[in-house]
């Protein structure tokens, strides 16, 4: 086999040992749980370690020179060509592989920010707050409710009236309504269905005049007050809460909820 198909064979096996790494890393650290949801967890890392076995006996079997590699005699002229092409593509390969194993393996992994709730439409997935308002109501006890509880309560029409008493304490992370950022922003999480790609943004909407002066988008906090009517004459959100205290907290280390 040729240096240059060898090279690009293993510029294969090495990304797949990079990303393979990467994941039982990212298991080991508990830090799985930013990219799939919590019941994935066992079957890939089984699968991960299944993938370590295959690529290592990948690398450990040597290709030999095939028939057209073995009758190829280039010229004089051409052979300096295509040494400076093979050791241009063995830099480039280089160059990949050291770029993805910075991205997987040096960069920490963060979760997903505002700058997603924008593309993904802040409670816009009927489905997520469906299931999740399943055996939600106001008349419960709501002590325990989660961000995703409150936003499918509001979304079944549940108003300041029908809220009327309740008190809410809510974790996450911040992030602007597009309608009124002054005064309004939501407390936010992402809801997980099997990995972050599908994740869907829930929030509840929060009255606060001035609030990016004091907390920034995508900081974490933790928001306790009661409901009312928005104020505002511009939020879309009809029923927002009013905060008794707002504090800065550190991301828990689940941050997303499912």
């Amino acid at each position: 086999m040729s240096f240059s198909r060898l090279v690009s064979r293993w510029k294969g096996l090495a990304l797949s040992m990079i990303a393979v790494v990467a994941t039982l890393w990212l298991g080991v650290t508990g830090q799985l749980g930013l990219y799939i949801h919590p019941r994935y967890y066992v079957f890939t890392m089984i699968m991960a370690g299944l993938a370590v076995v295959l690529i290592v006996g990948a690398f450990a079997a040597v290709p030999g020179s095939d028939e057209h590699d073995e009758h190829e005699h280039p010229s004089p002229f051409e052979r300096p060509r295509r040494r400076l092409l093979t050791i241009s593509g063995a830099v480039v390969a280089l160059g990949v592989v050291v770029a993805a194993a910075m991205v997987l393996l040096i960069v920490p992994p963060t979760t997903l920010t505002s700058a997603a709730v924008e593309q993904r439409s802040l409670n816009g997935s009927s489905n997520t707050l469906s299931n999740a308002g399943t055996g939600v109501s106001a008349s419960t006890d709501t002590s325990t409710y989660t961000v995703k509880d409150w936003a499918a309560l509001i979304r079944q029409g549940a108003g300041a009236d029908d809220l009327a008493g309740k008190t809410a304490t809510l974790t996450g992370f911040v992030t602007p309504d597009s309608d009124d950022p002054d005064n309004v922003f939501y407390v936010a999480r992402f809801v997980i269905t099997c990995c972050a790609v599908d994740a869907q943004p829930v929030g509840v909407a929060v009255y606060d005049p001035g609030w990016s002066g004091t907390y920034k988008a995508d900081s974490w906090v933790s928001v306790v007050g009661s409901f009312e009517a928005n104020p505002s004459v511009l939020s879309t959100a009809t029923t927002v809460i009013q905060p008794d205290s707002v504090t800065a907290v550190v991301q828990p280390a689940e941050p997303y909820v499912y």
